[in-house]
């Protein structure tokens, strides 16, 4: 064993508060497992709301486990032991991986594989922690981590926590066979050894105050190590055609206004900052009220980023007032032709009118996030995209900072069966925006082109994919393609656009939300119906 790693782990427990440590006799154990860093897991509400509440079921204890701890990616002979107790992973009854995205799945071979657990679910015996994972990335697209995970939890955990803890409890008496039977039972839960082309109802939580989501552990190293965090509602019913926590998460649920102060108030024990989370924090129905109250408490006020439209100039100033340094807005689409086309829903006069009011505020910097290579972008749209950058900065005279990502398309979509537009393309176009910004001192970022070509084979892959995560001896991004050539497959299967008949991996998945009719084949936004239909409806159905 590595004592470094060991006393690491201890240093980290001695700097925060709330963690849960329990001797293992008598009880049941699991190992919540995030596929990235202690940084930016300990930054999820879902591992915080998960650790709480398996760890308040009775006969349970939980643990936790990151990909690794400091500042760096751990060295792949670098053993892989719980904070908690610093216990070998696979002395556990179950290892249950929050998977938020498809990128991290590398990380989900390797830790299998430095806690000595089989990475193929056909491999693994009794005796063999099962492997559960769940999250948007790996619920969304079950198939590349089909092969590997032994469950997999289709939607929100919360509401078949208590059942899943019965299950796992049957490892003092039942077979591997028996357990992964008992999770089959489950609602929403796929179990691929067993109900495997079976389908599987998304779950979901009808109430937000039933199952309320804030920080549970104060970590100080936490990316957002200095606020308190509270989800403040889930979901979003605008349904932008590309994003997937437009579909994923409907209906849009909020957290009551007394229940969100409630868990403020418990926050502002231990932290003077407050991070309001939500796929659209301006959409909450009492924005002006929750911020008003907040401020009231003595609490700051932290938000990710902001809708054009609504814009709340009260929560404008309440961040301003905080001594939040930036606010990020979201376009999107340079063109008013692709933000209509993508259900944005947000026009040319709406952006810059959101521009004037965080101008009017104390923020010394603007980020803009756009998307690059959407179905059907000419030439003309990345000329806009310019074009209006170039007015925000007439406007905004501070810095400015261009987020641009390109396209990836996701499962439950619209735009599930749309083609990648070519490296070539997109390299080309994001070399544009940079020269024309340049002179502008607008600095551009940008994800690599080719990460997010590897994201989009992992979002919309087959179970031979997850086969050939688990043959690479080191699984990266960058090997990925090189890898599915060696099996004679060819990469752009999953990059070229889905024909409207064709089966996807994802078909068996009942999202009772999703796109229907002609938004699940659309190839393009020229292939786009009324995108009004793209908004969520005011009920379920």
């Amino acid at each position: 064993m590595d004592w470094r790693h060991i006393t690491a782990a201890r240093q980290i427990l001695a700097d925060e508060e709330g963690a849960i440590v329990r001797d293992w006799g008598g009880r049941t154990p699991i190992v919540l497992a995030y596929p990235h860093s202690y940084a930016v897991g300990m930054s999820s509400l879902a591992v915080h709301s998960l650790y709480r509440r398996l760890n308040d079921l009775p006969g349970m204890v939980c643990e936790r486990a990151f990909a690794w701890l400091g500042r760096n990616p751990a060295s792949r002979n670098e053993p892989l032991v719980t904070l908690e107790s610093q216990r070998a992973l696979n002395e556990a009854a179950a290892v249950a991986f929050s998977v938020s995205f498809e990128m991290d799945y590398f990380y989900v071979v390797d830790m299998l594989r430095r806690a000595r657990i089989p990475v193929l679910a056909q491999e693994r015996e009794e005796g063999d922690p099962l492997v559960i994972m769940g999250g948007p990335a790996v619920s969304a697209n079950p198939a590349p981590m089909a092969p590997i995970a032994d469950a997999i939890v289709i939607g929100e955990a919360e509401p078949i926590l208590e059942g899943l803890a019965e299950c796992l409890h049957m490892v003092w008496e039942g077979t591997r066979a028996d357990i992964l039977a008992a999770l089959a039972r489950l609602p929403g839960v796929y179990v691929p050894a067993v109900n495997a082309g079976q389908p599987v109802r998304r779950l979901w939580v009808a109430d937000l105050n039933d199952y309320p989501v804030s920080s549970t552990i104060v970590a100080p190293q936490a990316e957002f190590g200095d606020m308190h965090l509270i989800e403040i509602s889930r979901g979003c019913g605008r349904g932008c055609c590309f994003c997937l926590a437009g579909y994923w998460y409907r209906p849009r649920r909020e957290l009551s206004l007394d229940v969100a102060l409630e868990q403020a108030r418990e926050g502002l024990w231990h932290r003077h900052k407050v991070g309001l989370v939500a796929a659209a924090v301006s959409d909450y129905g009492q924005i002006d009220e929750l911020v008003t109250e907040l401020r009231g408490m003595g609490a700051d006020i932290s938000v990710s980023s902001l809708r054009v439209r609504p814009l709340s100039p009260v929560l404008l100033r309440a961040l301003a007032d905080s001594g939040s340094l930036s606010v990020t807005l979201a376009p999107e689409a340079g063109s008013e032709r692709l933000r209509r086309a993508i259900a944005k829903g947000v026009s040319y006069d709406d952006i810059m009118s959101a521009v004037e009011m965080v101008a009017a505020e104390r923020f010394g910097s603007l980020k803009l996030y756009f998307m690059l290579g959407l179905p059907g972008e000419s030439d003309e749209d990345v000329a806009d995209l310019v074009a209006l950058v170039e007015d925000i900065r007439g406007l905004f005279r501070r810095q400015v900072v261009v987020n641009v990502t390109p396209f990836v398309p996701k499962a439950h979509t619209p735009f599930q069966r749309a083609a990648v537009m070519s490296a070539e393309i997109v390299d080309a176009r994001l070399a544009q925006v940079r020269d024309a910004l340049k002179r502008h001192r607008v600095e551009v970022r940008a994800e690599p082109v080719a990460a997010t070509r590897v994201q989009a084979i992992l979002a919309r892959g087959d179970e031979r994919v997850g086969h050939v995560l688990a043959a690479m001896e080191r699984p990266s991004s960058g090997r990925l393609i090189r890898a599915l050539a060696r099996r004679g497959i060819e990469a752009d299967e999953y990059l070229d656009a889905y024909s409207a008949d064709e089966a996807l991996p994802w078909d068996f998945i009942d999202l009772r939300a999703g796109p229907t009719g002609a938004h699940g084949v659309a190839l393009s936004v020229d292939d786009m119906p009324d995108p009004d239909a793209c908004i969520e409806p005011e009920e379920e159905t």
